[in-house]
């Protein structure tokens, strides 16, 4: 069985994107920064490298980040990574590898939160809807190829 689970932690760089979708679901976009850093052996000098992933989440989840999370927020993000391919106005060809979020959280490493449970209706659990249907037979997309940000 093939497993496709990823951890990030990093720091958001711009305020998170929140669009609501022709069936009505939220979805939020967010760019995280992951920095490395380690020491050269060689040199004994500290290098860095600096990765950055989109991000997109759904349902209530994606509601609560855009409300709590801002630039430069460290989260904490796991989900799956996804590749997603679409064709430009002019006919080019691009595809994209981002994390589609299972959970998104701040990092309570170098911050304090303050949690605020929102409501939930009588006798309900997680939805399955709060993440958008696969689709069958078609390369792996995101929701937000419904609707291009």
């Amino acid at each position: 069985m093939a497993d496709n689970t990823i951890t990030v932690v990093g720091n958001i760089t711009r305020d998170p994107e929140l669009k609501f979708l022709n069936s009505g679901q939220a979805a939020v976009r967010i760019s995280i920064a992951v920095n490395r850093r380690w020491q050269n052996r060689q040199t004994q000098e500290w290098e860095e490298r600096v990765s950055y992933f989109d991000v997109s989440g759904y349902g209530s989840m994606a509601e609560n980040a855009a409300n709590s999370l801002t630039k430069g927020t460290r989260v904490i993000v796991s989900g799956r990574l996804e590749q997603r391919s679409w064709e430009t106005e002019n006919g080019d060809k691009r595809s994209a590898v981002e994390i589609n979020a299972d959970e998104i959280a701040p990092s309570l490493r170098f911050a304090t939160a303050v949690v605020t449970r929102t409501p939930r209706a009588e006798g309900s659990n997680f939805q399955s809807n709060d993440r958008p249907a696969a689709r069958t037979n078609e390369p792996s997309t995101s929701a937000f190829d419904e609707e291009p940000f």
